[in-house]
């Protein structure tokens, strides 16, 4: 059986190519699923696989794509069977393993999960990697005493997918959020997502080199690093947690020990790819409960095809011009599709991105 698949070749120069090709399923790799793929999503690491970094992707060519919801097409594992709806994020896929920019994926059943009811497959991938992170972030807060009553959480980079999804989930986890966001125009967005108050980047832009500032907030959930973060640790409250989720700005950030062995702060990691599926299965419940946040999806995703992310979308989402979640649609025929393409590219982002992307 072929199928179509973005595919990364490495060129000389040590320049790559992105083209879209026709596979053969049986060169899947080995594993006991096999996936007809409707839905896969957009991540930073996607686009960073996608330009060839090799401390994402070490061998190519290759088909990035860390996500996906779909169809048991094949099983060879008594969890699933033909025609199951299933979603899986993270592990190796789109990693080493050829991934969900696909029409058909072959995975360890290990990965992969029962699509929850509540969801469709396009849903599940407007949560998908980001909102599974978000999850994970407040999951590792509260477990360290993290409350609404304790004070504001920050969110940096609040417009794109993990920030858009974490402020969804802590407004409607009770928590006041700031959300902070170098982008225009956006703050009846972040409002309706769940942001008390929407604040620049200069917000969090502390440069008087003091170890310790006056205190703001109680916790934050940052996907920036670089300064941001370290004015975050500055101005936190006492024993208040800052997630570290990102590297939008930078892979470094410069502290002292003061915010630790003074106020108590807990600087807490997310690494959502290997989480286990006990974990997992236990944060999807919330998502579905007491976290649901159904009703802000609409808002979050933009849909596009293989082609849209191809030509336009892995290069915005390095320039951070995207914005919410882009979910990539890769069964045309299934019904969640009926918005497709009703959107102009150009209107789900920056114009100028388009602009540039479109003269190179």
């Amino acid at each position: 059986m072929q199928f179509r698949a973005l595919q990364i070749t490495e060129k000389e120069g040590g320049k790559f190519e992105r083209s879209i090709i026709e596979r053969n399923i049986d060169d899947l790799p080995q594993g006991e699923v096999i996936i007809n793929v409707h839905y896969s999503a957009l991540n930073y690491k996607d686009a960073l696989s996608a330009t060839g970094h090799k401390g994402i992707s070490k061998y190519f060519p290759h088909t990035p794509g860390i996500e996906a919801a779909g169809i048991v097409e094949q099983s060879r594992s008594p969890k699933f069977k033909e025609g199951d709806e299933v979603f899986l994020t993270g592990y190796d896929l789109g990693m080493n393993t050829p991934g969900a920019y696909a029409e058909y994926i072959r995975v360890p059943a290990d990965w992969v999960m029962h699509k929850p009811k509540g969801l469709s497959c396009k849903d599940c991938m407007t949560i998908g990697t980001a909102g599974f992170t978000a999850a994970y972030a407040l999951h590792k807060m509260e477990a360290l005493g993290q409350t609404p009553d304790y004070g504001p959480i920050v969110v940096t980079g609040s417009t794109g997918g993990v920030g858009s999804l974490a402020v969804a989930i802590l407004g409607k986890a009770g928590y006041e959020v700031v959300a902070v966001t170098g982008k225009e125009d956006v703050e009846k967005y972040l409002k309706f997502l769940g942001a008390s108050r929407v604040e620049p980047r200069s917000f969090l832009d502390d440069t008087f080199g003091k170890p310790l500032k006056r205190a703001l907030w109680a916790g934050a959930i940052d996907t920036v690093s670089g300064n941001m973060l370290t004015t975050l640790l500055k101005r936190c409250k006492r024993d208040g947690n800052i997630v570290a989720t990102g590297l939008l700005s930078s892979t470094q950030f410069a502290t002292t020990v003061y915010p630790f062995i003074l106020n108590g702060v807990n600087l807490l990691g997310i690494g959502a790819g290997q989480t286990p599926m006990a974990l997992r299965t236990q944060l999807w419940t919330k998502l579905m409960n007491e976290w649901n946040v159904c009703d802000k999806l609409p808002a979050i995703a933009h849909e596009i095809t293989l082609d849209d992310l191809k030509n336009v979308y892995i290069d915005a989402i390095l320039s951070g011009r995207t914005k919410g979640r882009v979910v990539v649609n890769l069964n045309q025929n299934c019904n969640e599709s009926q918005v497709l393409n009703q959107v102009p590219v150009e209107a789900q982002f920056d114009k100028r991105v388009v602009m540039a992307v479109s003269a190179a």
